[in-house]
């Protein structure tokens, strides 16, 4: 006699919740050291969501997300979810690093359904190491450019963060900006800052240049950056903008959202944003435009509740919402954007396909070490 799927989702759930202890004290030992305190959840929070995962997960509707978004702005657009859809939601928060280990050492056993995480790098390893299985999706097909979908389906942004060029106004000009080259020549000597070349956004943004320029001319623009570096490289964007606007540096890269982030904050924030690599020539290949994104987990439990929840995610209903309360573009052409980012103005996008952050992204780490970019 054939077994149900909510039997066979009891039992199933009853495996995970038993292997799981030991699945995720493997997770963290692979992290080690590497884990970031910006955003990780303690140990205590990821076992007890762990433990209602795993109860929740015997109903076979439950669509559990290992997500390194900040729980404050995603949560309320999954309650939105259920909400419309029926589908209840549980949501388990960390870095990109330790969630992908974590799915590494559950395997068959995990409870994740999706992977939401950030950086078209990260969410290109998650494939790599078979994490992920093809979304299949016309819907997000047709909302989603291709160039912000994997190659192989396997995962699809869902919001646009540009990374670009900030400044002080009371000591540059925006006539005098124009391209992340130009920031390696002498004449922006002791006025660059930089965050740190271990964080995934600068990996991918080296590796967009060794695509468009070849390793040796971008290895000679990452050693230009370097030998105008005002101070040692700082551990965040925020951190980055706040040193433009004390006067320790001119200028530097970094991420959109974190500069409306700060707005939100302190409306009158004397730095300004400019946009890279626009007009006409060989550099003027558009700003910089990386994605944050989902897959649907190999070994979900729940692929339709997984499918169903990243097309709602790219759908119009909640593309404006999704992107803009993070201060991020969105990822579908046509849906409006928030009033604060279109008083930043209009900008060209790099064209290419985000994939080709992954897939370079190993040269670009090499390339910088070789430069000296910490």
């Amino acid at each position: 006699m054939g077994t149900s799927r909510e039997a066979t989702s009891v039992v199933k759930a009853s495996t995970k919740y038993t292997m799981l202890s030991a699945a995720v004290l493997g997770a963290l030992a692979l992290v080690g050291c590497n884990q970031s305190t910006e955003e990780a959840t303690t140990t205590a929070d990821t076992e007890q969501k762990t433990e209602v995962q795993a109860t929740d997960k015997a109903s076979g509707d439950t669509v559990t997300i290992y997500s390194s978004r900040n729980e404050q702005l995603i949560q309320p657009l999954l309650d939105e979810f259920t909400k419309e859809t029926g589908i209840p939601v549980e949501l388990v928060t960390d870095d990109s690093g330790p969630l992908i280990a974590r799915l590494q050492a559950e395997s068959t056993n995990t409870p994740a359904d999706v992977l939401l995480t950030v950086d078209a790098g990260n969410l290109w390893q998650a494939g790599q190491e078979g994490l992920l299985q093809p979304i299949n999706s016309e819907v997000v097909n047709s909302n989603v450019s291709e160039k912000y979908r994997s190659v192989d389906d396997l995962w699809t942004g869902l919001s646009l963060r540009a990374r670009t060029i900030f400044y002080d106004p009371a000591k540059v000009e925006p006539t005098d900006l124009s391209t992340y080259a130009d920031l390696a020549d002498p004449k922006w000597k002791g006025k660059l800052c930089l965050r740190t070349s271990k964080k995934v956004y600068n990996q991918s943004l080296v590796a967009s240049m060794i695509e468009h320029y070849g390793p040796e001319k971008t290895e000679e623009i990452v050693k230009g950056w370097v030998a105008n570096l005002a101070a040692p490289v700082f551990s965040n964007d925020t951190k980055l903008l706040e040193a433009i606007a004390s006067g320790q540096c001119e200028v530097g890269i970094a991420n959109s959202y974190y500069y409306g982030r700060i707005l939100d904050e302190n409306a009158d924030f004397p730095v300004k944003i400019f946009w890279a690599n626009q007009g006409e020539g060989t550099e003027a290949t558009g700003t910089h435009v990386n994605v944050s994104g989902a897959g649907i987990i190999k070994n979900s439990d729940n692929v339709e509740g997984a499918r169903k929840l990243i097309e709602w995610l790219s759908s119009d209903t909640a593309q404006g919402k999704y992107a803009s309360s993070d201060k991020e573009f969105p990822v579908k052409e046509g849906v409006d954007e928030s009033e604060m980012l279109r008083s930043w103005g209009s900008f060209n996008q790099d064209n290419i396909n985000v994939s080709i952050f992954g897939q370079r992204q190993a040269e670009a780490v090499q390339l910088m070490d070789r430069a000296g970019y910490e």
